[in-house]
């Protein structure tokens, strides 16, 4: 599977996560008629919204994701393509955390609306990772691969040649 689409499915399900439990932390509050939970948890997600916007405001790779991309290792060939499995390996922690707080919601309902506040922080500030790495591949000519590692092991990369494109300067002169 390749990085970007890996950064790209990370945004989509951590904002798909904080809709599903903000969902349920509304019906939860509704069932209890509790009004203001609502107005702190939108609050919440709106301080949220603020800070992920403002931490994914810039178009360079993360200096994590950046020392990841250095780390990678070279290779001639694509590893094994399984996207469903390494979605899964890498975004189990995800997945854990928006079960247990939807299940939760059935104790306390502030639960969910405090972990889709996070969720909206997580989805917003990495938006704009996958566009930096898309840019560092095109430059060099080379894509970024997750490789399949155990789910309890760091992220490992594997950079395999690409197509490179070369892009025009508008200071530069046409070749003659």
């Amino acid at each position: 599977m390749r990085f970007v689409d890996l950064l790209r499915t990370t945004v989509l399900l951590s904002g798909g996560a904080a809709t599903a439990l903000a969902v349920v932390c509304v019906v939860g509050a509704s069932q209890d008629a509790d009004e203001q939970l609502v107005l702190y948890a939108t609050a919440w997600w709106l301080i949220a919204a603020i800070l992920g916007s403002f931490l994914g405001r810039r178009n360079e790779a993360s200096p994590p994701i950046a020392k990841l991309l250095a780390d990678s290792k070279a290779a001639t060939m694509m590893p094994d393509q399984r996207p469903g499995a390494i979605v899964l390996n890498r975004l189990w922690p995800l997945l854990t955390a928006t079960v247990v707080a939807g299940a939760l919601a059935f104790l306390a309902p502030q639960i969910p609306g405090i972990a889709a506040g996070f969720m909206i922080l997580w989805a917003l500030a990495w938006r704009r990772q996958d566009q930096a790495v898309k840019a560092i591949e095109e430059r060099d000519g080379v894509q970024f691969y997750v490789e399949r590692t155990s789910p309890l092991h760091p992220i490992r990369l594997v950079r395999v040649p690409g197509l490179r494109r070369e892009v025009p300067s508008l200071n530069s002169v046409p070749p003659t």
